[in-house]
């Protein structure tokens, strides 16, 4: 059983793969050009996702308006971890703030929102643990978008024919799919301010 909380993620020794749905218009010029141009907006929040079932829950595998395309996006772990270094948790949480008066002068200052959000099985149901979701302002999305961002893949295949073999019961072929996670790793610090071994 994993724990509470931790972050499980597909990553190697220098990126870390999160996921994002979006229209296709913003897929299709994102994937045209190698990265993320307009109409994606670096002036509106963003929110990356390490869980792909978490995302597959939210975008109902990609059938919600707005949500039909589904991209991988691969960033480097040292912007992954500079975003969870500056985050800020999306609700008041005694482990890390001693009035919520001080939350929430530090959630209005943040940079980067954080939260944790019930993890999902294949086919949806709620898991006793939760998964991260780290919102990027407009302070930082710009250098996400220019510094972080190492390689866009396009999912939208793969989470169909997924949705494809659920609907007609075969879920362990379904299951194969499925990108790889194993638990990321973080220092100490970073781990208390994200609530693991908080």
């Amino acid at each position: 059983m994993p724990a509470e909380h931790e972050i499980r993620a597909d990553f190697d020794r220098d990126t870390i793969v999160v996921y994002q749905a979006y229209a296709p218009a913003i897929a299709d010029a994102a994937m045209a050009a190698g990265r993320f141009v307009p109409p994606f907006s670096v002036r509106r929040m963003t929110w990356i996702k390490p869980s792909f079932l978490w995302l597959m829950h939210r975008s109902n595998w990609g059938l919600k308006a707005g949500q039909e395309r589904i991209l991988a996006v691969r960033i480097t772990r040292e912007g992954w971890e500079r975003a969870l270094s500056m985050a800020t948790l999306t609700s008041f949480d005694r482990r890390l703030f001693r009035t919520p008066d001080e939350w929430q002068a530090q959630f209005r200052a943040a940079a980067v929102h954080l939260q944790w959000d019930t993890e999902r099985s294949l086919r949806g149901a709620a898991l006793p643990y939760f998964s991260i979701q780290v919102g990027l302002s407009r302070h930082v999305i710009a250098e996400y978008v220019e510094r972080w961002a190492v390689s866009l893949a396009d999912l939208t295949p793969r989470v169909r024919a997924m949705h494809d073999l659920l609907r007609s019961g075969q879920a362990e072929k379904a299951r194969k799919l499925l990108p790889p996670e194993k638990v990321y790793p973080l220092r100490p610090d970073l781990a208390r301010r994200v609530l693991i071994d908080a």
